[in-house]
């Protein structure tokens, strides 16, 4: 298959805002899918040349991609940077270039999406010395080969920036009507999809069953060939092995909105201040997988131990959270003195003594052949009881109780602030296990309510002392259309000092120079990536952002790398948090 299909089927999505309009788009395009390139395509879709579990990712700065344009383009640096400057999109000044390129390119075949896919992973592989000369090389060969449209969706993807608006629900329908219609169409005028489902079909009962297939594999392709070969949704399941979706909690602001949601009798939880694990052992296989479902096996050498000891389960998927602890006194410690550990490649053993971890085990989604998601919150936490065996400091069952009342419910709340905890989870003695949702059957309660996490997706210099640094940050949430909408500034909440922490000046400015994407003056576009946790005080209506709302007295409170885009704030979040106050 032709890369230029695919790059052309980008270009009408991009053209268009209407999310409808886009999912006959895709369902056309998913219908006529050869394949051979099916995992390739729906990675690409949705700007990966990875799985969404794998931590693995191209890396290449924009400065480098704009001396990529040049060398294929004929013109000079100074040139593709002005244009750069003008446009504040390197896919467009690409696109420009290429189209308009000073040096024509002698036996020149065309791009193969096979081709094109797998010099882009090649691309992360490359490290070390001399590593940026081959990204250079590698990407300057596929430009010079490249058509205008295919040039400017090969440098969005290296950027992972690819702006085409498509979040993970738009994907999911436009694999419904894919499969269970006989096609669908745009009507314009009206705003509606005109289409014919297959017999039997119930549009959106199919809907959440594709959602569940998703959520269950958190990998678009293994779905798609599911379907492909006419299997039925039903036989999609967990796997030993795969990371799955995790389940969300709702906020709720006090004990009775918790409870008129929950129900008495209720679970209650200590909510620690930690990151979420997903836990999963075969034998003597153990795999541990972030909320985001980075493999992060790796670097906890000591939970794969603890698990092995502790867990008696042969085959089991567990829920839990990592906790770091202060190794002299026991004492629970703040989840950014344990964030480095997530993302440390080298020296992990000691940094495994430095900063010790505790992992409180709160579910358990399938034990031995049995998935037990449709299980009953009791009966889950009876299962726990019995594969896991405490240790304290080690790997542990998270503490909870079942209260009847109100004033039950405030001492326990008070005794896991006391322990240094962030708050307390409150759970539905009903609610079953729903990977992906956010759903009333768990509600998070913490003193400091009024906090998101969103993605930084500008920056601007500082001044004076601080020139050297960026120091005033624009954050984002995202939109039903898969895009980021602006929300407002911060710069409240930052050391001044070197350090490890990625809430200081210098540590974030690290983090986001190599993901500039654009400058005009003192402010910098990057690419989203970089998801911080922000305390504010209200959300106010506000023109000057595009989400309609900003953030007031907005202060950092820290960086959040085992969080994606796809887990920050949402636009209808916000709404609901705006309606609530």
């Amino acid at each position: 298959m032709l890369y230029l299909v695919l790059a052309e089927v980008f270009s009408q999505l991009s053209s268009t805002n209407s999310r409808l309009e886009k999912t006959a788009i895709l369902s056309a395009f998913i219908q006529d899918m050869p394949p051979d390139v099916v995992d390739q395509i729906l990675l690409l879709l949705q700007g990966r040349v990875f799985p969404e579990w794998d931590g693995r990712t191209v890396g290449i700065a924009g400065k480098l991609v704009l001396k990529a344009i040049s060398r294929a383009s004929g013109y000079s640096e100074n040139e593709v940077q002005e244009r750069f400057n003008k446009h504040g999109d390197i896919g467009d000044v690409a696109q420009d270039l290429i189209q308009h390129k000073k040096q024509q390119t002698l036996f020149s075949a065309p791009l193969q999406l096979k081709d094109v896919f797998s010099t882009l992973q090649k691309l992360a592989s490359q490290q070390g010395i001399g590593s940026q000369d081959i990204k250079l090389a590698e990407l300057n060969k596929l430009l010079t080969s490249a058509k205008a449209v295919e040039a400017k969706f090969i440098v969005r993807t290296v950027l992972e920036d690819l702006r085409i608006g498509i979040a993970i629900g738009t994907l999911r329908d436009g694999i419904t009507f894919a499969f269970f219609s006989e096609g669908v169409i745009y009507d314009k005028e009206k705003n509606v999809l005109d289409y014919k489902l297959k017999e039997g079909v119930d549009i959106e009962t199919t809907k959440k069953k594709v959602k569940r297939a998703l959520d269950l594999t958190a990998d678009v392709a293994i779905v798609v060939r599911h379907l492909m070969e006419d299997k039925p949704l039903d036989e999609i399941s967990l796997r030993v092995g795969t990371p799955c979706k995790v389940m969300l909690a709702r906020k709720e602001r006090s004990f009775s909105d918790a409870f008129a949601r929950s129900g008495l009798p209720a679970r209650l939880e200590y909510k620690y201040d930690g990151f979420r694990l997903q836990i999963h052992k075969k034998g003597s296989q153990i795999k541990l997988f972030t909320r985001r479902l980075e493999d992060v096996t790796k670097q906890f050498p000591d939970v794969v131990i603890a698990v092995r000891k502790y867990v008696s389960s042969l085959n089991c998927i567990l829920d839990a959270e990592a906790v770091g602890y202060n190794p002299q006194t026991g004492k629970y410690q703040p989840f950014q003195h344990i964030s480095k550990r997530i993302r440390r490649k080298y020296d992990i053993a000691q940094l495994a003594k430095e900063l010790p971890v505790e992992i409180n085990i709160f579910d358990v989604l399938l034990n031995g052949e049995t998935i037990l998601l449709d299980t009953p919150l009791p009966k889950r936490l009876a299962i726990l009881q019995r594969i896991v065996r405490d240790k304290k400091r080690e790997l542990v069952l998270a503490k909870g109780i079942t209260i009847d009342n109100e004033t039950e419910g405030e001492v326990f709340y008070q005794e896991s602030l006391n322990a240094g905890n962030e708050g307390i989870m409150i759970k539905d003695l009903n609610g079953l296990y729903e990977p992906g949702g956010r759903v009333s059957a768990w509600i998070k309660m913490k003193p400091i309510m009024d906090e998101l996490d969103l993605v930084i997706v500008k920056a601007e210099w500082g001044s004076g002392k601080r020139s050297a640094w960026m120091t005033s940050f624009t954050l984002a949430c995202r939109a039903d259309n898969g895009n980021f909408l602006e929300i407002g500034k911060v710069g409240t909440g930052m050391k001044e000092e070197e350090s490890d922490d990625a809430t200081s000046f210098p540590q974030l400015t690290k983090l986001l120079t190599p993901l500039v994407l654009g400058k005009i003056g003192k402010e910098v576009r990057v690419q989203p990536q970089v998801v911080i946790m922000i305390a504010y005080e209200e959300i106010q209506k506000s023109p000057t952002y595009s989400s309609g709302y900003a953030l007031r007295f907005p202060r950092v409170l820290t960086l959040r790398p085992d969080r994606k885009t796809d887990d920050i704030a949402s636009e209808d979040d916000i709404q609901e948090l705006y309606d609530s106050q």
